[in-house]
């Protein structure tokens, strides 16, 4: 048989769980309906040709809704192409986005040379790829912590010619 004091316990430890129980959900709520910066690709370009490989770059705006300045912890990316991944990254600390406003990031991408020079014998006339970049925008927001916003694109992308090599 339990003792009073026991019973006691019990009942405080129930009460305590009970209430942590609705905090938690309390706050989960409240975090659902925080805004978050907005990210959108607007561009995915050829850059160049180096004894590396091949240069991309895709520029990213993402709008932040606060006023103060949010830090960037990392950007990763991976550069598809018919589903196999030809290009992947991650680019650590890239700055903060600006408080009540819109945040260009410019994201190199770099393709390997010999993936590339595979791509290309794969290729027919046009040059053209079909890509899907799929990046994660890791941000550090104050009381909630690191989130990361996903942000993907798809689209055709031009291969180097040799000229682009000479």
């Amino acid at each position: 048989m339990a003792s009073s004091d026991e019973k006691v316990v019990e009942e405080k430890a129930s009460m305590i769980s009970s209430l942590l129980g609705k905090a938690k959900g309390y706050f989960a709520e409240k975090l659902t309906n925080i805004p978050t910066p907005e990210a959108t690709v607007d561009d995915v370009d050829f850059k160049g040709v180096t004894r590396e490989g091949v240069d991309y770059h895709a520029k990213i705006s993402v709008k932040n809704p606060y006023s103060q300045s949010i830090p960037i912890c990392q950007i990763s990316y991976i550069l598809k192409s018919d589903t196999r991944a030809i290009a992947s990254g991650t680019i650590p600390d890239p700055g903060s986005l600006v408080g009540n406003g819109t945040t260009v990031l410019d994201v190199p991408v770099k393709v390997a040379y010999s993936i590339a020079v595979s791509l290309m014998k794969d290729m027919c006339l046009d040059w053209d790829i079909d890509y899907q970049l799929d990046i994660g925008l890791t941000i550090d927001l104050p009381v909630v912590g690191d989130i990361t916003i996903p942000i993907s694109t798809q689209g055709e992308i031009k291969l180097p010619s040799l000229r682009d090599f000479f």
